[in-house]
């Protein structure tokens, strides 16, 4: 006779398994897995194929994160460097592939689809019709600085820990009234190299849309001209622009980085990543809820493609309208399979053009006798979002929140505002100090050294502020 303690085992034993069968079909843990493989192969094809990195040197610091190193002991890549491909896979299954294209970065390939490919004349976009608005900020030279404290200030920048998590910062910059004071580059890189700038590409975004805004092409207190939510009765018709700018959409579209969210699954498994994010259910009116997500500012990405005409042109304004005006030269646009500018995370700069952008914001859009964005626009990228520490496209130190608080008591002054990406890529722009730091790395600290950039900040303030 069978023993009912073993009958009960089993039954117990195969509701868990019935579980985790349901659960795996709920989740998708595999999608979350190819999310990370296809993160390590884009990384690693960007800074190899674009910033010249040793692709070693990148892949183990792009494994050394929160989420990724739990698989790192089975993450393999593998590098075609005539190919100019990255594949990276998980003990040899749930690979991703990305592939280099010369003068647009890398993109995800997904199935047998070839990638929309732009048919641009890259070095003619690049070749401005007129001379820079901005003057030049220095020479060609590193601008090393001639005031001790200066120097200190940089040196502790670039200090490590005796144990993790490391900084790995690898450029900062600072420009104060328009000219670069002091900077510093870890090996390997100079003023020229390209770094990749993650979320600081949604600050790009702002930009652009601000200059749309400014020529009369798109209204932000307007719906959103997204096509998929034009029927009357679709809910989705009430969100704003400027909601998608604030992350106030209302879209189930929150961003938690690990994986099984949307925003991250739409970056490394969708070819359309706008055209997925379009999908999205409404959670909750526009303008009341506030959500982080990558996703919105991709919307913003289409949008911009679709008011200057397709991916072409939408390249060609982006350099026309804003790089070339700023004197940026070493900056490399990624776009999505679909040719959709990778709006949420994909822009490659140097440090000094990462502060030439910077100094668009200083300047309240004006460069020199030219206004490129509207003279409310910095004001509203700035001014909090609800309750947040978040504007439109930046964070915000003008903001009764808790983070904008403790960045204020660290010595980041009050008016500050900020383009953050991920691993601690950082634009600082001090209007009332009128300078702008900036700071590039690949910190896995959770805050991404918030407390380094404090005191970044703080001692070049007190050795060259005013």
């Amino acid at each position: 006779m069978v023993s009912r303690k073993w009958v009960a085992g089993l039954v117990a034993g195969v509701v868990v398994l019935a579980a985790l069968a349901v659960s795996a079909v709920i989740f998708r843990p595999d999608r979350a897995i190819r999310v990370a493989t296809g993160f390590v192969a884009h990384i690693v094809c960007a800074k190899t194929f674009v910033s010249g990195l040793d692709p070693q040197t990148v892949f183990a610091e792009t494994t050394d994160r929160a989420g990724i190193r739990r698989l790192r002991w089975v993450l393999g890549f593998h590098i075609d460097q005539v190919g100019k491909t990255v594949d990276a896979s998980v003990a040899g299954l749930f690979g991703s592939r990305a592939v280099f294209h010369e003068g647009l970065g890398c993109v995800t390939l997904h199935g047998s689809k070839e990638p929309y490919l732009l048919r641009s004349d890259l070095a003619a976009l690049k070749t401005p019709k007129t001379p820079p608005l901005l003057p030049e900020m220095a020479g060609a030279a590193i601008v090393a600085p001639s005031d001790p404290k200066l120097k200190a200030a940089l040196d502790h920048a670039f200090e490590e820990p005796a144990s993790p998590p490391f900084r790995r910062t690898k450029a900062v910059v600072v420009v104060h009234n328009g000219r670069v004071i002091a900077e510093r580059y870890a090996d390997g890189i100079g003023v020229d190299t390209p770094l990749l700038g993650f979320s600081m590409t949604k600050s790009v975004i702002n930009a652009l849309i601000g200059i749309l805004t400014q020529q009369g092409l798109v209204t932000p207190s307007f719906p959103a001209p997204v096509p998929e939510w034009r029927a009357p009765t679709d809910p989705r018709r009430e969100i704003e622009v400027e909601h998608l700018m604030r992350m106030t959409s209302g879209l189930a579209l929150d961003e938690t980085n690990s994986g099984f969210d949307a925003s991250s699954q739409m970056v490394y498994l969708h070819d359309d990543m706008a055209g997925f994010a379009a999908k999205a259910a409404l959670i909750a009116p526009p303008g009341t809820r506030w959500a982080y997500s990558s996703a919105t500012t991709q919307l913003l990405a289409r949008i911009i493609r679709d008011a200057t005409g397709g991916p072409e042109q939408s390249l060609a304004f982006a350099w026309r309208e804003l790089f070339n005006p700023l004197g940026m030269r070493n900056v490399t646009l990624q776009f999505d399979a679909s040719g959709t500018l990778q709006g949420s995370s994909g822009m490659l700069a140097s440090a000094r053009d990462w502060a030439r952008f910077g100094l668009l914001y200083l300047n309240d859009g004006i460069v020199g006798s030219r206004r490129l964005l509207h003279e409310d626009w910095v004001d509203l990228s700035a001014a909090a979002t609800l309750d947040t520490d978040y504007g439109a496209g930046f964070w915000t130190n003008r903001s009764e929140h808790e983070r904008a608080k403790g960045r204020v008591m660290m010595g980041i002054p009050r008016d500050a505002f900020f383009a953050f990406g991920d691993q601690g890529q950082r634009i600082v722009i001090l209007q009332s100090q009128q300078m702008v730091i900036v700071r590039l790395g690949d910190s896995v600290d959770p805050t991404g050294d918030m407390r380094g950039l404090g005191r970044l900040v703080k001692e070049v303030i007190a050795a060259a502020g005013r």
